[in-house]
């Protein structure tokens, strides 16, 4: 039964990518834009459009299956009026609007959505969570083949190297890593922080299980000035990236605010992930689902800070502790369920981890020796003490005492990897 099995499937990746050629071309369609607003409203203004030279995402796995992330994108041929291509993302405008200075004024931010490049006319629509979690069509921008305006040219053209390759882009989870705050001198030590970078990763699991799943590329692009800013401090630093400390006011939180140049370099590999590494030693990092990840280089908790920053930016995780020391500002209503898959405030437990516990464990689960190495549901997370429930005591999404994913975050990672690689 071998051969006819083999058959099988031959047929099965030669239909996927039929359907791909027949609808794409391998390039991306990159549509910039302003997300701007208050903490209650939102609008959206293009900015620009672009086609990049490389596709690194599934070329199987074209429709999202999660619906994870505060935002979708939806494409569609206009030939066939079908749906082609979707993602849920999320971004930094939308955790800004959870914070105070979201109540005082009003703020634009740039954004970027990224799809394979059509073959025919095509629209883009972008949807956006309201405040009981049903997406709403907020965007929409009509893509024309023969439209002019639209530039193929190579901003920020610089080398990408390889630092871990196992097999195609469309058939592994690619992750381009860039620098900030390497200087020219320093573009060395950025290359051993990839390469430190892909070691760590995989001592953890399920990482170290479906290392063969991944792909892991470099941007050589150096920086005038050598570090980051730390505002509190009165660091200014002249970074390619223009990373910073104090992101929304939180001292750890190290993000960015200028998105094209991001984009303008982590095109010059194909991705499905990126990761920036910050030249400094001061603890922190942050990370934006399906938007891009942050960590920095050479704290003492680097490796873990790389892990738990990809948890959020690769497979949508939440944080699962609870604290008063973030910006936001009842970032979860206990109204309705969390989207991300390792947080729930119990209003549809049903469609989370109520597969993975005992029939014993209660909900909510209290916190004593019984269960302390169980998976339950246990109150405190999502930044909140009370009303979001976390699937452990303990997890990397939680704090860093141990080395381990707990039994949810494991599998909502490897769901992530699985619909990446296929």
């Amino acid at each position: 039964m071998k051969a006819p099995i083999l058959i099988f499937l031959i047929f099965i990746i030669s239909s996927a990518s039929a359907t791909f050629d027949s609808t794409f071309i391998a390039k991306t369609l990159r549509v910039d834009y302003q997300h701007a607003g208050n903490y209650s409203q939102e609008e959206y203004y293009l900015d620009q459009v672009i086609i990049e030279p490389y596709w690194g995402g599934s070329r199987t796995n074209l429709i999202d299956t999660f619906y994870y992330g505060k935002y979708f994108l939806k494409v569609y041929d206009l030939t066939s009026d079908s749906l082609i291509y979707s993602r849920g993302y999320s971004t930094l405008f939308g955790e800004w609007q959870t914070t105070e200075e979201a109540k005082l004024i009003r703020r634009s931010f740039s954004e970027t959505v990224v799809m394979p490049l059509p073959l025919n006319d095509a629209k883009i629509v972008l949807f956006s969570r309201d405040n009981k979690g049903v997406f709403q069509n907020k965007f929409e921008y009509f893509y024309k083949t023969d439209n002019y305006f639209i530039s193929s040219e190579r901003r920020n053209e610089t080398t990408a190297f390889e630092v871990l390759i196992s097999g195609l882009p469309d058939k592994k989870v690619d992750i381009v890593l860039l620098p900030d705050g390497y200087d020219e001198s320093e573009m060395g030590l950025f290359i051993n922080d990839c390469n430190k970078f892909a070691e760590e990763l995989f001592t953890f699991e399920p990482y170290a299980s479906l290392k063969e799943k991944f792909n892991i590329r470099g941007v050589l692009a150096p920086s005038v000035e050598s570090g980051t800013d730390i505002p509190a401090d009165t660091i200014w630093k002249k970074s390619i990236l223009s990373t910073s400390f104090y992101t929304f006011d939180s001292e750890r939180y190290c993000m960015t605010y200028d998105n094209k140049i991001v984009r303008d370099l982590a095109a010059n590999a194909p991705y499905d992930q990126i990761y920036i590494l910050v030249n400094s030693p001061k603890y922190g990092g942050g990370a934006i689902y399906n938007y891009y990840s942050v960590s920095v280089n050479s704290n003492l908790q680097a490796a873990k800070i790389f892990i738990h920053e990809l948890g959020h930016g690769f497979a949508g995780l939440g944080d699962e502790y609870y604290t008063d020391d973030v910006a936001y500002s009842e970032f979860y209503s206990i109204d309705i369920e969390p989207w991300e898959p390792n947080l729930t405030t119990l209003v549809n437990f049903e469609i989370k981890w109520s597969n993975l516990l005992n029939e014993s464990t209660p909900i909510p689960t209290p916190t004593v020796e019984l269960y302390i190495n169980k998976t339950g549901v246990f109150e405190g997370g999502g930044y909140a003490a009370k009303g979001v429930y976390r699937p452990a005591v303990d997890c990397l999404m939680n704090t860093f005492k141990g080395n381990e994913f707990c039994p949810v975050c494991k599998e909502a990672i490897e769901r992530m990897i699985y619909f990446y690689s296929e």
